[in-house]
């Protein structure tokens, strides 16, 4: 039987951020991932936004480690040569009946430790994006763009300079919690059994599923996982705008805004429903949707300008209409499982909050707290 230290099942940006966490603490690290490459699923179909913290409830890990995470990434990148730019963020009132909505927005920035958002009047917003139409805005320096995968590679690398490996097209059939660890069944084209001390469940949007297979694991932990897919489309042409922009956020979510990729390039999103399988299709049909709400702060949008980009898909741990959750790092505190670490509902902004995430995942399994590095 092969054994090894410790298993990360999962190649996404989560994944690859424990592994190398893992591997930075002297273990042996082996990396099971189902698919034939790193990052094929939600962590390549994202905006790719370094996110700044702005929303989440102050206290929560999504808060705390997105702007841990925040400020980790614009060292590493700029150490490592990861393609990045702080290239700013608007969020955007565009009625007067959203402006208390834009002070709570920065009220609550504040209160989680975001100390660098500024408060922007119609006249400058038009100095710095004419073509938008907004009555005030919020002015986030701290938010940007990166290659997410240039990022993976960085982890991927370190990872494996540590002595991490990664098996491709190695699904982790099932698992069985025993005195010493675990007993693995790894499936693929070389099925093997396998033993590992510790266990890291980065599965993302299959997490759930996943922790239902491991033997010795309460069923009731393990909260059912909902999927919501989110569809971009790009603008045909140049884009109009130098920062990323966003309209005050509605009750079901962040709205149909700007980004940017490192080229400059603009594309709009997430138009977001609640589905039952996993499908990366986008409508064309929905370009109208997309239309409306982005001329009610662009209204010199072009017809006809808005073709189909990508879907992605978030790991909900919540249904439909439910308050957004936190962050869900279970370790043997909850569970009762030494060596077994899963994480659920790794959405956004899960890509910042990648090393501080992966800082947690040690700390539960009792390695010791790290300085982010």
């Amino acid at each position: 039987m092969e054994r090894v230290e410790a298993v990360v099942v999962g190649a996404g940006v989560i994944g690859l951020a424990v592994a190398r966490r893992l591997a930075m603490a002297g273990l042996e690290v082996l990396v099971l991932e189902k698919e034939d490459a790193i990052g094929t699923e939600t962590s390549s179909r994202n905006s790719e936004v370094i996110h700044a913290g702005i929303y989440y409830p102050p206290g929560s890990l999504k808060a705390r480690s997105c702007i841990a995470g925040r400020d980790f990434l614009y060292r590493y990148c700029a150490a490592r040569g990861i393609p990045h730019r702080r290239c700013g963020k608007l969020i955007l009132a565009t009625r007067e009946e959203q402006i208390p909505r834009l002070e709570a927005i920065r009220d609550n920035a504040e209160a989680s430790g975001v100390e660098d958002l500024e408060w922007w009047e119609q006249a400058r917003i038009a100095r710095a994006e004419p073509e938008l139409r907004a009555l005030a805005a919020l002015w986030s320096p701290s938010t940007g763009i990166l290659d997410s995968h240039a990022l993976m590679l960085a982890y991927q690398g370190e990872a494996e300079d540590r002595g991490a490996m990664i098996a491709f097209r190695s699904p982790l059939e099932a698992a069985r919690a025993v005195e010493d660890g675990f007993l693995l069944e790894v499936g693929g084209a070389e099925a093997l059994t396998l033993h590992c001390r510790y266990l890291v469940n980065a599965a993302g949007l299959h997490a759930p599923s996943l922790a239902r297979r491991i033997a010795g694991l309460d069923p009731s932990r393990v909260p059912r996982g909902w999927l919501c897919k989110g569809s971009y489309f790009v603008l045909a042409g140049p884009s109009p705008f130098s920062h990323l922009v966003y309209p005050v956020p509605e009750e079901a979510g962040l709205g149909i805004h700007v980004t940017l990729d490192l080229a400059g390039r603009c594309r709009f999103g997430p138009d977001t429903e609640w589905i039952e399988t996993i499908a990366y299709d986008v409508d064309p049909a929905r370009a109208a949707t997309f239309a409306t709400a982005i001329r009610s702060y662009w209204p010199e949008l072009p017809e006809d300008a808005l073709e189909p980009g990508y879907a992605g898909i978030r790991p909900k741990i919540v249904p439909p209409g439910a308050p957004p959750a936190d962050f869900l790092v279970q370790g043997p505190e909850a569970h009762g499982i030494a060596g077994l670490v899963n994480l659920f509902g790794i959405e956004s902004p899960g890509l910042t909050a990648s090393a501080p995430l992966a800082e947690e995942v040690a700390r539960r399994l009792g390695l010791g707290a790290g300085a982010l590095r």
